[in-house]
């Protein structure tokens, strides 16, 4: 595998986004035949984030993360059938009906036959990796010291990623102070019925996790020990966490028209996964329009149906494979041996700290990425 941009006249077939896009990626550098495309990922950083392990790893060095939950590129393609190239897209540009190219924040264009979108959402809070390899460690470091060094934790956000930070917190410090936020009556959102998120609620309660609803924190600096929510309250917290909802990483699309995204920024697709006026652009991940919660497991099905598109696109010019969309479900880990989870299936059915310890509280299902990056 190359860092080169391959200039031999074949068709690229170009993947935005080292996330899910590493999925369409590997996918392809198996069917894709190498001799008539050239297959090139994209992505800022040298190696993929699991972001299902990132409440845990920027809490605490436990179970030394950042050596299992970060993979490279040199292995996502098989028998090294792909180019990774490092470096951010700034715009993406048409070139006729079909085709185009993107521009690389150092200037240089990569055409494209065929494009995949996948740059995944824009985070808050300790969730905001930087890019550069040596920025990300000094980031996990200050975050840890800032978890370790506090006496008591305000949490703004109930939704997963919130409740995780707090189970894991309690998981290490018992006894410290966490109190969650939420701007709804409620955890999480209504995508879930009100018994699973009672439930929820009484899963973290259990652990002293205190929380108030229907208000916001807008000033993120404590003062002496405390800090003041939007409707007046005092809340005990010496550190403030920024856990609220993700933004789509789609800026770079205005370049391509302004049809592409929708008035939240989210990128239009089809049933097929692709844009509506540019059938040779496909889109999967956060960054789509699709209503649904937006979650890993999803994104996995979005990558099997993107990349059975483009191997029929590739073929005959048609995507005749549709996402059908998913049964609500979610898993929240409460620290390393609790949890809740919830599958939208029948009457909607609820498991307890067993099945979400089983499933991904004790390995936040490192192996699965592991595996599924070729290592």
């Amino acid at each position: 595998m190359s860092s080169q941009i391959p200039n031999n006249g074949k068709p690229n077939i170009v993947v935005v986004g080292g996330g899910y896009g590493a999925a369409v990626a590997r996918t392809l550098s198996v069917s894709l035949d190498a001799s008539k495309h050239n297959l090139i990922l994209v992505d800022p950083r040298p190696y993929r984030i699991h972001l299902i392990a990132t409440a845990r790893m920027v809490v605490s060095d436990r179970d030394a993360l950042e050596r299992t939950a970060f993979a490279r590129f040199d292995k996502v393609f098989h028998d090294g059938k792909g180019t990774f190239v490092q470096a951010a897209v700034t715009a993406v540009q048409k070139r006729g009906k079909k085709g185009g190219s993107v521009t690389l924040d150092n200037g240089e264009k990569v055409p494209f036959d065929v494009l995949v979108l996948a740059t995944g959402a824009n985070w808050p809070g300790p969730l905001a990796f930087p890019n550069d390899e040596e920025a990300v460690t000094e980031w996990l470091a200050t975050r840890r010291k800032e978890f370790d060094s506090a006496k008591s934790v305000v949490i703004a956000g109930g939704g997963a990623v919130g409740l995780e930070i707090a189970g894991e917190i309690k998981d290490l410090w018992p006894k410290k102070t966490v109190t969650v936020v939420q701007a709804l009556p409620q955890l999480l959102n209504d995508s879930y019925p009100d018994k699973f998120r009672r439930r929820t609620e009484s899963s973290f309660a259990a652990r002293g996790v205190k929380f108030v609803y229907n208000d916001y924190v807008d000033d993120f600096t404590p003062v002496d020990g405390s800090v003041k929510t939007r409707n007046g309250k005092t809340l005990e917290g010496d550190l403030v966490v920024a856990a609220w909802g993700t933004r789509p990483n789609t800026e770079f699309l205005s370049s391509l028209g302004s049809d592409v995204l929708d008035s939240k920024g989210f990128v239009k697709v089809t049933p097929t996964l692709q844009l509506p006026n540019h059938p040779e652009i496909f889109a999967l991940g956060d960054i789509t329009d699709i209503k649904e919660q937006k979650q890993a497991g999803k994104a996995q099905f979005h990558a099997g149906v993107v990349s059975a598109n483009i191997l029929s696109y590739v073929k005959n010019g048609t995507a005749p494979k549709k996402y059908k969309g998913m049964p609500e479900m979610i898993l929240v880990t409460n620290g390393k041996e609790g949890g809740v989870a919830y599958v939208g299936l029948l009457w909607g059915i609820t498991f307890g700290a067993w099945m979400a310890r089983m499933a991904k509280s004790r390995t936040l299902m490192v192996p699965q990425f592991q595996a599924s990056m070729g290592l």
